[in-house]
C-alpha cells in the first residue's frame, strides 16, 4: 500500500483484486492446489496466487509438499 494509505482501512473487492494488489498483500507466498482431470486421471494443479500455473502433480500430498518446499503457504481450491 503506497504511504497515502498507512494506518487507514482499505476495502479490496477480492473479485476485482490485480495481481500487484495481491503482492502487496504478501500473497506471493501463497500457491493454490486444485484438483483437474488429466489424461482421465485425477490430477492436482499447483497454481500461483495470481492464478498462473506453477506446476502439477500426481497427488495432493506431493503437491502440498512440493509448496512447502520451496517455502510457500498451500491453499486448496475445490
Amino acid at each position: 500500500m503506497n504511504d497515502a494509505h498507512r494506518g487507514e482501512d482499505v476495502i479490496l473487492d477480492v473479485r476485482k483484486i490485480t495481481a500487484d494488489q495481491l503482492m502487496q498483500l504478501g500473497m506471493a507466498d501463497v500457491a493454490y492446489v486444485k484438483p483437474v482431470l488429466l489424461d482421465g486421471h485425477t490430477a492436482f494443479a499447483i497454481h500461483a496466487a495470481d492464478g498462473s500455473p506453477m506446476a502439477m502433480a500426481a497427488d495432493c500430498e506431493l503437491a502440498v509438499a512440493a509448496i512447502v518446499q520451496h517455502e510457500m503457504q498451500p491453499l486448496m481450491v475445490h
